[in-house]
Parts: C-alpha cells; structure tokens; sequence
C-alpha cells in the first residue's frame, strides 16, 4: 500500500501542467500551440517571456524533490516509487490526454531527492552542456545519460534503477530531437525556432 500511496503521490505533484498555468496566468496564451507545444521551460521561452520560463524549470523541478520527499516522510522507501510516479505524471498528465512535457527538469528534482550528489552531478552536465552547446535536448538528454551512471558509482542502485527507467523515457521523448540533431537542424537555445 505503501508504494502505491508514494507512486499516487508521485504522479499526482508530477501531473500539475506548470508551463501550461503559468503562461496562461501571465498572458502568455496556451503554450501547445506555441514552438513543439511541449508544456516545458524550453517551450515556454519561446514566448520571450524569461521569467515565466526560470519559473516553470523551477516549479517542475520542485514537483520532483517534493514527491521524493514527501515520500521519503511519511512512507520510507517509496521515495524511488514517488519519483517514477512524478516523472510519469509530468510526461503522461491525465488531464492534458497523457501528452506533456518531456521530463528532464522533473528528473533534476528527482536526483536531487534520491541523493543529493547525483542530483549535482546531474545539474552540472545539464547546466554546462547548455552554457556550452546550447542545445536544449543535448544537455537534457546527456544529464538524463549520466544521472543513473554517478547513481550506480556513488553507491545508490535502487535510485540508478528508477533513474536509468527515466533516463530511456527521457530519450523516447526526445527522438523527433534526435532526428533533427542528426539532420543538423535541432536549433540552439534563444534562436526562436521549433525545438
């Protein structure tokens, strides 16, 4: 019961549309017939609002650590089940007819729930691959790669395991991405073009 309670938990934080909220709250429109119409922060800054994009990235991130750790209070041991459960409702939200976002500012939360060093590792390949290549799908997906790998070194297998399920999920969402990376179209971050 346990588990289903924490995977509840996790899908239910998960599923809360932030994008889609917030850029409706700030005048922004309806963020799916915006860029890819993806509800995540990349989307979101092609609205050329900043503000409302730092505050989506913060607001799926925060849904992910607070599901883990929610989980981690009142049902120890489901923290890994509460994770899967916020990724997959932040993907697959029942009230947007299971089409979301693609997960990768869910999964730093996540990481940083599960164990703090993975999540650090995790942002800083996703943080330095953006200030480098600045290519959003390059970094979500690399930071998605390296998550259940610094998972499994550092001595966390149960989160390596739940990571490494996102991290497949991460680049199953990410394939039209993959198409156009190598068609050498996939545009940069700031260059206004469907990502």
């Amino acid at each position: 019961m346990d588990w289903i309670l924490s995977l509840a938990l996790g899908y239910a934080l998960g599923s809360v549309p932030f994008g889609l909220i917030i850029t409706r709250i700030g005048g922004a429109g309806d963020l799916r017939s915006i860029g890819s119409g993806n509800i995540g922060a990349t989307n979101v800054l092609r609205t050329g609002r900043k503000g409302l994009a730092a505050a989506t990235l913060l607001l799926d991130l925060a849904k992910g650590l607070a599901a883990v750790l929610i989980a981690a209070r009142f049902w120890p041991g489901g923290e890994a089940l509460a994770g899967l459960g916020a990724f997959a409702g932040h993907c697959f939200p029942v009230w947007l007819r299971f089409r979301g976002g693609k997960g990768v500012a869910t999964t730093a939360g996540i990481a940083f729930g599960l164990a703090w060093p993975v999540g650090l590792a995790y942002a800083a390949t996703w943080i330095g691959l953006l200030l480098t290549v600045r290519i959003s799908s390059v970094a979500g997906m690399t930071a998605a790669a390296v998550a259940p790998v610094a998972a499994l070194l550092l001595g966390h297998r149960e989160a390596a395991l739940v990571l490494a399920v996102i991290a497949a999920v991460v680049l199953f969402q990410h394939r039209e991405n993959i198409g156009r990376l190598r068609a050498g179209t996939e545009p940069r971050v700031g260059s206004g073009k469907k990502d």
